[in-house]
């Protein structure tokens, strides 16, 4: 079932990086920025987490906390936001429940052959834990500034 805007956001209490848990549920009464991406280390999620990263004064600033999201173990995710000094949590989603929850889950394709795999989407939750806002099969250039557009306006 796909998410609409004005829909409960799909709970969650996943493992991070750094050993520990992040639940939605903590969040309540904040603005999230739930960013889906496919894999740790590869160029496109590279340049959206440093995206994010960059620009982490001015979410805060808006009241609002950013979390990335991805099937990568909590090791891979250690070794990411170790390189690219990430100051903001990586919830590991190894069994795809969250990705499937929000409906990032889907059939890609490359190069003529078709796959199952992430497929790069942002979710703006309000501070009531619904969707406020979402981009789907995002283009990672001009997406940060795009979504901080939105939470300053939220």
């Amino acid at each position: 079932m796909p998410l609409d805007i004005g829909s409960k956001a799909p709970a969650f209490n996943l493992p991070t990086d750094g050993g520990g848990t992040l639940a939605l549920a903590t969040l309540q009464g904040t603005k999230v920025v739930l960013y889906f991406y496919p894999k740790d280390m590869t160029p496109g999620c590279t340049t959206e987490s440093e995206g994010f990263r960059d620009r982490i004064k001015d979410f805060n600033a808006a009241g609002a906390v950013i979390v990335g999201a991805s099937k990568d173990s909590v090791a891979r995710h250690d070794k990411f936001v170790a390189k690219l000094g990430l100051p903001f949590p990586l919830v590991s989603d190894e069994t795809g429940t969250l990705c499937e929850a929000y409906g990032v889950w889907r059939e890609k394709k490359l190069y003529g052959r078709a796959f199952m795999g992430i497929v790069r989407s942002t979710f703006l939750i309000d501070e009531q834990g619904k969707i406020a806002a979402i981009w789907d099969k995002v283009r990672v250039k001009g997406h940060v500034d795009a979504v901080l557009a939105a939470v300053q306006a939220t």
